[in-house]
């Protein structure tokens, strides 16, 4: 029960020391990682010098698995904002579904674009649009803003590459095709409850924006709202985003171990092209591709190149102690302690055990991030008893850590802020439309999960 006892109060300090006190998460980690090892192993009379090492391995094998598809995927995010690409492919969906249903556009939307770049960046990006149309239609904005809000989370949370789900996915050992694919399944139910909250419960609401003409936002209309012709075609603006899925997915499905679709030379073309670190560099010569004409300064330490390193530098960093933090947990063999303690019933946690452990971390923290790779580390070590170290186990436990990082957002999190600022939302409406939507999302999806889960396992 000590095992049970210190994680319980590093997670504590985790969540108090990121919101209380306000320290980096990369510290938090850190300092949780190092405490818990020190007193576990002293209770067991371990050696110390065993937490370092156990630190050292974990953050070096963790960025080591995913260090540059995170690097590689804030690159493609960078450029796809950056060029156009991404207020080519808003304009393109608008056009197709029709000014007239702005929730469902705006839903979808965000849906794509959030796959590789992050929901404060796409939401800053896109909210003048969602303003415009609603105004033009006579939709209330607070249908378009949140369909667009939620349709971020959906595939921030629980697609790769997005780093959250990239990070988990590393931590847990997840194959990262099998990763996207169940998490493609698990966010469409949880993009389409999302239109219907929109619809059904957000239009209800009366924001001041609503009482603005639309020709009034234009001082603020970012390239989103017009198709601009230097920007890249729909084409190449999706090339990056779905050439780099759809290799990963194809080496999953055509190297399977027990029935290969694929053999011979072939086979180790398709297993090349389709690791997660070529797919995501292919997709990134891709995104050089989308700026109308690519220069040097683009690709230098000051030009967009750089702000994408610096952007993932964070999370690279939160990664690499989650993985450490994950590490210590594993080798003080709280595995076999929480298969003890949860006896005959561990296996019926399964897949709800990392979803409501990201929700409470979520929730008492506020970032999604800190909450997926947190919970990964925590997960860890405990897939066995929960019945969930096969391959398609580990890849629907990342998903479930994923849908759980949405529950729920409320005012500690950066995310609930720009929403309701850029809405010009009070912060009671905030709960009622975001919080409140971010908490139907992530029910929805956990219970996708357990549904596949079902299914599959």
């Amino acid at each position: 029960m000590w095992l049970i006892v210190l994680l319980v109060v590093a997670i504590a300090f985790i969540v108090l020391a990121t919101s209380r006190l306000k320290l980096h998460p990369f510290l938090a980690l850190l300092i949780a990682a190092f405490g818990y090892g020190i007193l576990s192993r002293s209770a067991s009379g371990g050696s110390l010098a065993g937490v370092v090492k156990s630190i050292n391995d974990g953050f070096g094998e963790t960025l080591g698995a995913i260090g540059i598809v995170i690097l590689a995927g804030s690159v493609i995010g960078t450029f796809l904002e950056k060029s156009g690409g991404a207020a080519r492919l808003a304009q393109r969906t608008v056009d197709l579904v029709g000014r007239r249903r702005v929730p469902l556009a705006m839903g979808a939307i965000g849906y794509i674009v959030s796959i590789p770049v992050f929901c404060d960046s796409g939401f800053i990006l896109l909210a003048p649009l969602a303003r415009s149309l609603s105004s033009k239609a006579r939709v209330p904005l607070a249908a378009g803003a949140m369909a667009l809000s939620l349709g971020l989370y959906a595939t921030h949370t629980m697609v790769p590459p997005t780093p959250g789900p990239v990070a988990a996915a590393g931590m847990l050992e997840a194959d990262l095709g099998r990763v996207i694919l169940f998490g493609l399944i698990v966010s469409v139910p949880a993009l389409l409850v999302s239109w219907l909250f929109s619809v059904k419960i957000a239009a209800r609401v009366k924001l001041p924006s609503d009482d603005v003409g639309a020709n009034d936002y234009s001082p603020v209309l970012s390239a989103a709202t017009e198709s601009a012709p230097g920007g890249p075609s729909v084409a190449r603006s999706l090339a990056p985003i779905l050439v780099p899925i759809v290799l990963i997915l194809l080496r999953s499905v055509c190297t399977f171990p027990d029935r290969p679709l694929v053999t011979g030379a072939l086979a180790e073309a398709v297993n090349f092209v389709g690791q997660p670190v070529v797919a995501l560099l292919i997709g990134v010569f891709l995104a050089f591709l989308l700026p109308a004409r690519l220069t040097r300064e683009m690709l230098s330490a000051s030009g967009w190149v750089g702000e994408a390193v610096l952007a993932a530098a964070t999370i690279l960093i939160i990664t690499g102690c989650g993985g450490a933090f994950g590490k210590v947990l594993r080798d003080s063999n709280i595995a076999s302690v929480v298969s003890q303690l949860l006896g005959d019933r561990a296996a019926s946690w399964g897949l709800w055990l990392p979803f409501l452990l990201a929700a409470a971390i979520k929730t008492a923290q506020g970032s999604s991030t800190v909450a997926i790779i947190t919970t990964a580390g925590i997960v860890a070590p405990m897939l066995e008893p929960l019945g969930l170290a096969t391959p398609t186990g580990r890849a629907l436990a990342v998903v479930a850590i994923g849908a759980g990082s949405m529950v729920v957002s409320h005012v500690n999190d950066s995310y609930f802020w720009i929403v309701t600022q850029l809405c010009t939302m009070t912060v009671r409406q905030g709960y009622k439309l975001q919080t409140l939507g971010t908490l139907v999302e992530g029910v929805v999806a956990a219970g996708t999960v357990w549904i596949v889960g079902a299914i599959v396992l």
